[in-house]
């Protein structure tokens, strides 16, 4: 295998942050909770395939509100099943408590806007009560 095909396989941890528009320090952070775990080659890192997808899959998951420990979870059962199963079971799991909880919020958010709007009119109303006082008190 030549260097240029070897080197095609592998990234750097520039390759990485340009790719998924993250900074260096966001991938060291992932690296040491271990969710990806790149080569060595003296001081420098080298990440595979692999880490690229692992890395691809964390963000995935933060972006869908998921903790940490739950994506690495997700992360291990791939490594301990290859069939997919375990991880496809898993995730559906916590997509749906993350459903859930996004439903509720999202009635929660409409309940408040419906209250601020049920105190935007009453305080219009008492505002316009207040104008035609003055009014009345003005042309008395």
């Amino acid at each position: 295998m030549t260097a240029d095909a070897v080197r095609a396989e592998t990234f750097t941890i520039s390759d990485l942050a340009d790719e998924f528009a993250l900074t260096t320090r966001a991938i060291r952070f992932y690296e040491d909770h271990g969710l990806i775990t790149p080569a060595r080659k003296g001081t420098r890192r080298v990440y595979a395939q692999r880490d690229r997808v692992r890395l691809k899959l964390v963000l995935r998951g933060k972006r869908l509100g998921m903790s940490l420990a739950e994506i690495a979870e997700i992360l291990d059962l791939y490594d301990a099943d290859k069939s997919e199963r375990s991880q496809l079971v898993k995730f559906l799991e916590v997509l749906e408590k993350r459903r859930a909880l996004l439903e509720q919020q999202r009635e929660d958010i409409d309940a408040v806007i419906e209250e601020i709007e049920t105190i935007e009119k009453d305080c219009q109303r008492r505002l316009k009560a207040i104008k035609a006082k003055d009014l009345a008190m003005a042309s008395a």
